[in-house]
């Protein structure tokens, strides 16, 4: 249809689909933020919500007791060790000393030195004492550690179960509230795409038509971008058969509208030449002209070819001649191109 327009029409018309599309934008921008928001309505679940909370506190509470008696435990242990270092050290050199001397004794055969054999015999005794209080400790500290990891994993048992109880109830609450701020969302997006598609039908191209397609793509754009993503999945089937209802009413809206659309040009066609050139639009008729397709059955047609003046396919007359000049013109044209003459006055058929 651009062929058809006033330069400066083609220039405001562009201006007036940017209007259209920075009028969308901003709608888009709006919408979006909205819908964003839409989530805040709901409370915003957490495993806390569900879990059974004296349980779990009693849990926690025992995994921390554990741990905490377990480092005890380990740094008791360390200590325990290092003492069992020490007294082993020294008993290896009380008895290293003592067999040295014990050699000497044997060597000299002195009796006068029992007592002293006696008395390095008890030290050995009370080292080899301190050796194994040295070891039990360390065996107590062992125990006590493995008694508080075995605390901490029965704990830890308990409060993992407890989570993946919790876990299930949040997964069900969660679901749910996807499919109430999805309803929510549907709610919001299905009137304003409703109301495009009334506007679509009944003010396209109204004085305002910028802003009426602008609230179109904006609907548009609302239902599959900002609805369609958050769509409930259950594996899938939901964005399937919403995918097909879509199709399946798309489709047959194409379906009806083309039925249609073929019923309105058969009774067209039927219709007498001048009456039939008098209901096409100037514009539409010279847009159609430009694609050398026939304004009232939009079949193509040569209209290159000078000995074609009426369509072959529905008969309406494409040329004829000025009265005045008798020069051929376009029968759609308002004026004669060679005489300015206006097409008001009655044009001579063809071959005259």
């Amino acid at each position: 249809m651009s062929k058809a327009l006033r330069l400066s029409e083609k220039w405001f018309r562009r201006g007036l689909w940017l209007v259209a599309f920075i009028f969308a934008g901003f709608l888009i921008g709006l919408g979006g933020s909205v819908v964003g928001d839409l989530p805040q309505v709901e409370h915003q679940f957490t495993l806390e919500d569900f879990i059974d909370k004296p349980a779990a506190t009693e849990a926690r509470a025992a995994v921390k007791a554990g741990q905490l008696a377990e480092r005890d435990a380990d740094t008791a242990l360390e200590q325990a060790n290092l003492k069992l270092q020490v007294a082993q050290s020294n008993g290896a050199a009380a008895r290293e000393t003592f067999d040295n001397w014990l050699a000497t004794r044997h060597a000299t055969g002195r009796s006068d030195q029992d007592p002293e054999l006696l008395s390095r015999t008890k030290a050995l005794d009370q080292l080899k004492a301190a050796e194994r209080s040295a070891q039990t400790l360390i065996d107590q500290q062992e125990q006590i550690a493995l008694d508080a990891r075995q605390s901490v994993q029965a704990a830890q048992t308990r409060l993992t179960a407890l989570e993946e109880s919790a876990q299930t109830g949040l997964d069900q609450a969660q679901r749910k509230q996807e499919l109430r701020v999805f309803g929510y969302r549907l709610a919001l997006t299905l009137p304003l795409l409703a109301i495009a598609g009334w506007l679509f039908v009944k003010q396209r191209k109204s004085t305002y038509w910028p802003f009426v397609w602008g609230f179109i793509y904006f609907a548009l754009f609302a239902f599959f971008v900002e609805l369609v993503p958050y769509l409930p999945s259950y594996g899938g089937y939901v964005r399937y058969v919403v995918g097909i209802v879509l199709t399946v009413l798309v489709g047959r809206q194409a379906i009806v509208g083309l039925n249609r659309y073929l019923e309105k040009q058969k009774l067209a066609e039927a219709l007498p030449d001048a009456q039939r050139r008098e209901e096409l639009s100037y514009d539409v008729a010279l847009a159609r002209l430009a694609k050398s397709v026939c304004p009232g059955c939009e079949r193509p047609v040569d209209l290159k070819n000078d000995s074609i003046d009426f369509c072959p396919h529905c008969g309406i007359g494409l040329f004829d001649h000025c009265a005045p000049c008798h020069t051929r013109k376009s029968a759609f044209a308002k004026f004669c191109h060679a005489c300015g003459t206006s097409a008001s006055r009655p044009a001579e058929p063809v071959g005259t």
